[in-house]
């Protein structure tokens, strides 16, 4: 075997070698994929790096013992171009992918109230301004509903903050669960949450607003206590709804009525639903 041979048989061994490494990466790339269609589309390029590492293998077995000159080792260069290309690409595609999935953890974080999970009152303002702009373009509805537990004083004074802590995550994960997933839930402050809600009117807020009392209601929080014994709090909540109309066309008119509806159903005896601008206790 001359110079040549073993130069060839070099290059195929090197190109076969970064076909690995970047089959490795792809597959990298199919893990931590989110979308079906594509981890179909790396999974066949996958299976392409495969059949290239395979023809290699074919290609430097046949020619193994031969005895080649300089004009041989075209091929085999060609072939290991190739294959830094292909690692190239995936590489770039990783890094990409992991660099994407980093600015998205971060942009959650940023937006996400790291207690509850829900969206945080940054997040609230500049989304409520977005959808009020949108609903007067349009002249579309839009609806705002204020939260706040009853007597979470209390709850914090008698099981400790870590049960009050418990109880927010609660009413969050009730909320979230009975809300549109166009609608927006956000915690606004302390134990006050907020929704806002997209091409809702004011009594289809209003049903909303008394699904979510009845829900808490019906879902007491249970925790373990100090002594190992399951216990549980029956929660209430007073919801405040204010809906977008000629007298309210900012998000901090909008905010106020909310706010002001709220204190009214706490002041009428907690544990109901208060429309702005109405009489409508429900």
């Amino acid at each position: 075997m001359n110079f040549f041979s073993i130069f060839a048989q070099g290059l195929l061994v090197a190109a076969t070698a970064t076909l690995l490494v970047s089959l490795i990466q792809v597959r990298q790339l199919i893990a931590s994929c989110q979308r079906e269609s594509l981890r179909s589309k790396w999974s066949q390029l996958s299976m392409l790096i495969l059949v290239f590492i395979t023809s290699y293998i074919i290609y430097a077995a046949f020619f193994w013992l031969t005895f080649l000159g300089s004009h041989d080792l075209i091929v085999p260069a060609v072939f290991f171009i190739g294959a830094c290309f292909v690692w190239l690409t995936t590489r770039l595609a990783y890094q990409t992918t992991q660099d994407v999935s980093r600015l998205i953890k971060l942009e959650l974080e940023n937006i996400t109230d790291p207690l509850i999970g829900i969206y945080n009152r940054r997040h609230l303002d500049r989304r409520l301004e977005e959808e009020l702009n949108r609903a007067l373009r349009y002249k579309m509805p839009l609806s705002f509903l204020m939260v706040d537990i009853d007597h979470f004083k209390r709850v914090n004074d008698t099981h400790g903050h870590q049960i009050g802590d418990l109880a927010l995550i609660h009413l969050g994960k009730i909320l979230m669960d009975n809300v549109r997933s166009l609608d927006v839930v956000a915690r606004f402050g302390g134990e006050e949450l907020a929704i806002i809600a997209p091409d809702t009117p004011t009594m289809t807020a209003a049903d909303l607003a008394k699904r979510l009392n009845q829900q808490v209601e019906i879902n007491p929080l249970k925790f373990t206590d100090k002594n190992g014994n399951l216990q549980d709090i029956k929660l209430t909540i007073s919801i405040g709804v204010a809906s977008l109309n000629n007298r309210t066309d900012s998000p901090k008119k909008l905010l106020q009525n909310a706010d002001e509806a709220l204190y009214q159903a706490k002041q009428n005896g907690r544990n109901q639903v208060v429309v702005s601008g109405t009489d409508l206790a429900v």
